[in-house]
């Protein structure tokens, strides 16, 4: 039952990842004024002067975006294949289903650096987008974005598989 629990984490964490990244292709003028918006520094009032760049470059705020929804898709496709994996180990002995957990983790790991990496340290931190109630709310967001995943992998990993 427990090898089950980790199988359907894992897919619900692939599925996370690829329904955030289908959200954002059916809605990519809106991902694209939400991107440009933190990357352009509108709206600081707190702390108006940031190390960061402000990025006005509509090419480069195209770039931005889709650098997060190719994250997003491939954490979660490299979730979904770990998933396969753990899937088809799930009767195998316990060195086999552990050694069968490494892609999941890869896509978990993937995922905690799409909204940890790309969303609080490059966006909360180094654009200031807590400054502003768009930017605060992504931000807010995005914790629970990497909480998931983050609590997934720690069941898989530390909660016994026998």
């Amino acid at each position: 039952m427990i090898r089950n629990i980790k199988i359907l984490l894992s897919l619900c964490v692939a599925a996370m990842c690829l329904i955030y990244a289908g959200q954002n292709l059916v809605n990519l003028q809106q991902a694209h004024g939400a991107v440009a918006y933190v990357l352009g520094n509108v709206d600081h009032q707190v702390y108006p002067n940031s190390i960061g760049p402000t990025i006005t470059s509509s090419a480069l705020v195209w770039v931005g975006v889709f650098i997060i929804i190719a994250l997003e898709i491939t954490a979660g496709l490299v979730t979904l294949k770990g998933s396969w994996d753990l899937f088809q180990a799930r009767a195998a002995d316990a060195e086999a289903f552990n050694k069968a957990k490494r892609v999941t983790l890869l896509g978990i790991g993937l995922a905690l650096l799409v909204w940890f990496g790309v969303f609080h340290v490059i966006g909360g931190a180094l654009f200031q987008q807590w400054q502003t109630e768009l930017g605060h709310n992504s931000l807010t967001d995005a914790f629970w974005f990497v909480a998931m995943p983050m609590l997934a992998g720690l069941y898989l990993t530390q909660v016994p598989d026998n």
